[in-house]
């Protein structure tokens, strides 16, 4: 990859673009999919089955979050923070 004067790495493709033109192509995959096909957001039980289908099919020693409620509590934490949520936490803790 080219390096600019000062080091950096040359900016291409996707990157390159100005961000205008990165949403309008980036909206085009939400919208390639028509409404009536996407049926996981309509039917919220259609979806939760196919979860718990998915889920069974993983022998009962691989589940490791079933197996492991502290690993399970850790991944949650750990994705409520880096989505930079506060839900769930005590007013006390809340900054």
């Amino acid at each position: 990859m080219a390096q600019q004067p000062n080091g950096a790495k040359a900016k291409r493709g996707f990157a390159a673009m100005d961000q205008a033109k990165q949403r309008a192509i980036a909206s085009k995959g939400g919208q390639s999919v028509p409404g009536e096909k996407r049926s996981f957001s309509r039917d919220p039980e259609l979806a939760a089955n196919a979860g718990r289908k998915g889920g069974q099919s993983v022998a009962p020693k691989a589940r490791s979050f079933s197996q492991d409620r502290g690993l399970a509590a850790e991944a949650g934490r750990k994705g409520g923070e880096a989505r930079g949520g506060s839900a769930g936490r005590r007013p006390e803790e809340a900054g």
